[in-house]
């Protein structure tokens, strides 16, 4: 015979081991930001060697006016994708809270952080294709977006509510 507390407990989300996949997964992303880092410095090294007299928005000489567009443009796409990123979680959030489905938290979280990865991504395009110096300006937004994205288990214990009881 089937005991019936011991198929609700199985129904029953564990909240602490969702809470460490999120936890790892924002560890890793977290990580592959330094991995970035590291990538541009193995090939571009002559970026690490910071020329402030350089001008924000690209060399001047030919095409710069060009060059300078597609900087402001890539700003303005890195702080609009780390922007949407706390509305999509606070969105995916709410919902989960709604219909009691913790999977949504962590949906909400990997969303939050791959729109946060997409901000440096844009500087790593800047440095590569531009050797942009500032790139780094880039991964710091990302950066910043990520660690602001910390997991919590407030969100799941908030979407699990009901199922516990």
């Amino acid at each position: 015979m089937s005991n019936p507390l011991m198929n609700t407990k199985r129904t029953t989300p564990d909240i602490e081991a969702q809470y460490r996949t999120m936890l790892l997964i924002w560890i890793a992303l977290l990580n592959s930001q330094l991995v970035f880092l590291l990538i541009v410095f193995l090939t571009r090294p002559q970026l690490f060697r910071l020329d402030f007299t350089q001008p924000i928005l690209g060399e001047s000489g030919r095409g710069s006016g060009s060059t300078a567009a597609l900087i402001i443009g890539f700003a303005v796409a890195a702080v609009t994708a780390v922007l949407f990123s706390f509305a999509f979680k606070k969105r995916l959030n709410e919902r989960a809270t709604a219909a009691q489905d913790t999977a949504q938290v962590q949906t909400g979280l990997i969303i939050a952080l791959a729109l946060c990865e997409a901000a440096s991504v844009f500087g790593l395009t800047l440095a590569f294709a531009f050797e942009y110096q500032y790139f780094f300006a880039w991964l710091a937004i990302g950066i910043l977006g990520m660690i602001l994205h910390f997991p919590k288990r407030d969100h799941l214990h908030a979407a699990s509510q009901n199922r516990e009881r």
